[in-house]
């Protein structure tokens, strides 16, 4: 057995020693693999193996106050979605590992693939945006509106704080279909400004951009054809890393000459509004590319919409956002929290993105056997980011969250009342009304008033001898402790009344 304990612990250093050399996590997920089951091998106690409580890394538990939270967010988002005529769509959370290879470019490393489950290459969907053409495509749609709320999977190095996971929710609202340029896009836009002015998160900002103008920019520039997703996968490193260190890349890892660089360089620092894409179409070099020049009228449509919207004042055109994916072939947005002033050793909750999308023209016809286009523009809300920012206001605040929606708890002041409360609460749920009760056949009636104070239930209906041979209710409002006898029959309308339901 000596030598069997020996042999797991020098499987635990190499499994240690890859880990600090940052080995192929395919690599290190195998080692850890034999190293568990090395552990199992030794059984009972003689192996000492604890079992440790904990969520898996890069996941979290949601008690009833995130979910409370959580909840509230949700309901904004789908109250704008359904506000702006969507569709609700769902999909497996797995796919066919064919169906997402290919779509991601670097971000391919990301996907989590699940073992051969008789036959089928499975892995879980990395985003909502790829099953959705595959259902396009399957289905034969070519005109529709949709939201999609689900879970995604991503194996990326998880930064809890800011609400990065490796399970987490998107929010999607896509719009597939022909329709004149822009106008789509211009809705999509307005979409995530109404969604962030509702939630009243801080100041933000939507960047916009066009695949087809980094493309046209990239190639008068001097970037090979071969090397403009590369490329474009460095230039989405802005926002993160300064353009000294993303040029460092660009020319030390990918190859790319010193001087196309440069130009790049010139070119992603700029920002502006109407006024910037005006002055690109007159640039000598970008007004002589085909693809730079029909985004660049798009770019200028675009913002005459949003100034329609009332928005143009909140979006920026930015040539330095790329947007990694592979499969943008138009508009490419991306909504950004303005840096937050912080107090006294206090942390930004979360800046960065909080919103992102674009125009996928191309997507769907990767899955049509006779590669027939459907267009595509669609945005995905970034619900994790926005509720780690929630959560840790809510905290700094010490608001009192109410975890549920209870409208009056049935008490009683005497014993021997456990059938009346019954009753009562019978009739109220019924009627539609969220009760509840304590479960106890004799309750102290400062316990049942102590409960109302701990969930922040607003009534109490109280039932005792005197108040049953009058046929009414005691009903008291647990903040004033104002007390109004009600009659049997008018109960639920009073509730309802005073708790604003309909």
């Amino acid at each position: 057995m000596a030598a069997d304990e020996a042999a797991v612990r020098a499987q635990a250093e190499a499994v240690r020693r890859l880990k600090q050399d940052k080995a192929d996590p395919d690599e290190i997920a195998k080692e850890v693999t034999k190293l568990l089951d090395m552990k199992a091998q030794l059984g009972g106690d003689e192996g000492k193996h604890k079992f440790v409580l904990k969520t898996p890394k890069g996941t979290r538990d949601y008690g009833p106050k995130q979910m409370a939270i959580r909840e509230r967010v949700f309901n904004t988002i789908v109250s704008c979605f359904k506000r702006h005529g969507a569709e609700v769509i769902d999909t497996p959370v797995f796919e066919l590992k064919e169906t997402l290879t290919g779509k991601y470019g670097e971000d391919s490393k990301l996907i989590y693939d699940l073992k051969d489950q008789g036959g089928e290459l499975l892995s879980l969907r990395y985003d909502l945006t790829v099953p959705f053409a595959r259902y396009l495509a399957m289905n034969k749609i070519t005109n529709i509106k949709r939201y999609h709320i689900a879970k995604v999977y991503r194996r990326d190095n998880p930064a809890m704080t800011r609400g990065r996971y490796r399970e987490f929710y998107q929010c999607d609202f896509d719009i597939a279909g022909q329709f004149d340029p822009m106008i789509p896009d211009a809705e999509c836009l307005k979409i995530v400004h109404e969604i962030l002015n509702d939630l009243q998160l801080w100041d933000f900002l939507v960047k916009v951009n066009d695949r087809r103008i980094l493309d046209g920019m990239f190639a008068v520039c001097g970037v090979p054809d071969s090397k403009f997703r590369t490329i474009c996968s460095s230039v989405d490193k802005l926002d993160k890393m300064p353009w000294e260190e993303v040029r460092s890349e660009m020319v030390g890892e990918k190859g790319l000459s010193p001087e196309a660089a440069d130009h790049i360089g010139e070119y992603v620092q700029l920002h502006g509004g109407l006024e910037l894409v005006d002055r690109l179409l007159q640039d000598p070099k970008l007004s002589q590319n085909k693809q730079a020049k029909e985004g660049l009228g798009d770019m200028k449509l675009l913002f005459e919409y949003l100034s329609l919207f009332g928005i143009g004042g909140q979006v920026s055109f930015d040539l330095s956002l790329a947007r990694g994916l592979d499969y943008y072939t138009g508009v490419i947005f991306e909504a950004v929290l303005l840096q937050q002033e912080k107090g006294p050793g206090e942390e930004a909750a979360g800046t960065g993105s909080v919103a992102g999308g674009g125009r996928y023209d191309g997507l769907v016809g990767m899955f049509d056997p006779k590669g027939r286009r459907v267009p595509c523009v669609g945005v995905s809300i970034g619900i994790e980011r926005i509720f780690s920012i929630l959560e840790h206001r809510l905290e700094a605040s010490e608001e009192k969250i109410r975890t549920t929606e209870t409208q009056v708890l049935v008490a009683s002041a005497q014993k021997k009342l456990l059938e009346e409360r019954l009753k009562l609460i019978s009739e109220l749920w019924d009627a539609g009304i969220k009760a509840e009760v304590l479960y106890k056949k004799n309750p102290k009636l400062l316990s049942q008033l102590q409960y109302c104070e701990d969930t922040g239930i607003p009534l109490v209906a109280i039932v005792g001898e005197q108040e049953l041979k009058d046929r009414v209710v005691k009903l008291r409002v647990v903040a004033s402790r104002e007390e109004v006898n009600v009659s049997r029959e008018s109960l639920v309308e009073e509730i309802r009344r005073r708790t604003s339901q309909p």
